[in-house]
């Protein structure tokens, strides 16, 4: 039997595929496993989003190419978002590879491999017209069995001046309504709680397909077909978050009372720069509605700071809102060229030492947000899905609130009580830190 290893980076997006292929390769004949060094194939999925990713997929390459070197006879493999954008360009980069296979590649990969390690490989770059994943396809799940993500669109029709998710992945791809629901009622016989919905853009779901399909007619189907309790929606474009998705959630409470909703600035001018299809005001606008609609929604979003033109003031604005606003989560990041991105080329670059004074600005601000946010929760007693074991020490359990998204948010360290991986209980908070909470599992009656 052939083996493989596999190494996944990236969003959890790119993790989907990598489960994909997973699935393929084990439906196969292909055994998976853990030790690279016992692997006939080395298999990486590559993030290509940014350049940190980029370098960090070329240095995880070179890692697995010095395992390849030490055992000759194995091949190496780099699928993903990095071939997808770089192409023919690797060949000299990374002679080390035996075989490049883009993004829209990922349902041929059990043939792949087969032609690769037969002898019979065709090409060297392998990036075929697109493809939209679908239910019948096999994937094995990677994350723990309690919770997986659920990937309703492929592609993007923003095209954000900075962004080359359109030229990686392609135009906007949404999945029919049954397939989607299919796909989660086998997620949900696998054992899965909670379900993360994603796209590049979910409130998009739903563009490409007609105007009677939207994400809310996705979710009141997904509800009505399934029993998972517990929905998280991820990645929501600003302007796209209609009174009816509000409406929906405020009536569902499988629905978490959570929104990732990615601003990327509020400054006018740089959102105009930035082709983002809103203003200061429409955010503004959203905040409101979405907190009359679900009073106790923790909101996440994402900013970006550094953008060729931003001045003192815009930096100013964007702390001035968080004030004001105070979100729950932010993600904080500085602006990186692209090449080929349309602000690669945008006058008035801010420099290094810029963009890191002011991302450290924003950063403390922010954490002095957030710990005052979580202490709202102290003396709560909420619903906790259990991780297990804490990441920190064996001595303690660890889970989240619905008001934490896996792997992003903070966590609920608990120190007194029993229960499995995978286990709603009841928490009665104790302790509020900067980023997570503490608590103790409500004993039953």
């Amino acid at each position: 039997m052939s083996t493989f290893h596999l190494v996944s980076l990236g969003c959890p997006k790119n993790l989907v595929d990598s489960e994909v292929m997973l699935g393929l390769l084990q439906q196969a004949g292909w055994q998976l496993t853990e030790d690279p060094g016992q692997a006939d194939v080395l298999l990486i999925n590559t993030c290509g989003f940014i350049q940190a990713a980029v370098e960090e997929a070329v240095e995880e390459i070179l890692e697995l190419a010095t395992i390849k070197e030490k055992y000759p006879g194995k091949y190496l493999v780099v699928t993903g978002c990095l071939v997808q954008r770089y192409g023919d360009k690797l060949l000299l980069e990374l002679p080390e590879v035996d075989l490049f296979v883009g993004t829209e590649g990922v349902k041929d990969i059990a043939n792949l491999l087969q032609e690769l390690t037969s002898g019979q490989a065709r090409e060297k770059v392998y990036c075929p017209d697109r493809f939209l994943m679908d239910a019948s396809l096999p994937r094995t799940i990677s994350t723990p069995f309690f919770r997986s993500s659920l990937k309703i669109t492929e592609g993007c029709n923003n095209r954000c001046s900075y962004c080359m998710i359109p030229s990686i992945r392609g135009p906007l791809r949404s999945r029919p309504v049954q397939d989607l629901c299919q796909e989660l009622g086998q997620l949900e016989k696998l054992g899965v709680k909670e379900i993360s919905l994603i796209a590049q853009d979910l409130t998009a779901y739903g563009d490409d397909l007609g105007p009677d399909i939207t994400l809310p007619v996705l979710l009141r189907q997904l509800l009505k077909q399934t029993t998972v309790p517990w929905i998280r929606l991820m990645y929501l474009y600003p302007s796209g978050v209609t009174d009816e998705l509000l409406d929906l959630m405020q009536a569902e409470s499988r629905l978490l009372p959570y929104m990732d909703i990615p601003f990327q600035h509020v400054s006018d001018a740089i959102l105009k720069r930035m082709n983002r299809h809103y203003d200061y005001k429409t955010l503004c606008d959203v905040i409101d509605r979405v907190r009359e609609a679900v009073p106790d929604i923790a909101l996440r979003t994402t900013m970006m700071v550094g953008f060729p033109g931003e001045t003192e003031g815009d930096i100013q604005q964007l702390e001035s809102f968080l004030k004001e606003y105070q979100i729950d989560h932010v993600g904080l990041f500085t602006y990186t060229n692209e090449e080929g991105s349309a602000s690669e080329h945008f006058e008035d670059q801010c420099s290094e030492e810029v963009k890191q004074g002011r991302l450290q600005s924003v950063m403390e601000l922010q954490a002095e947000i957030s710990s005052e946010k979580l202490q709202k929760y102290v003396g709560q007693v909420l619903p906790v899905l259990v991780e297990g074991l804490s990441r920190e020490t064996d001595l303690l359990l660890e889970g989240r609130t619905v008001y934490q998204a896996p792997d992003i948010d903070g966590c609920v360290y608990i120190t007194d009580g029993i229960a499995n991986p995978g286990d709603i209980v009841q928490v009665r908070i104790t302790e509020a830190q900067i980023y997570d909470l503490v608590g103790e599992i409500v004993k039953e009656g």
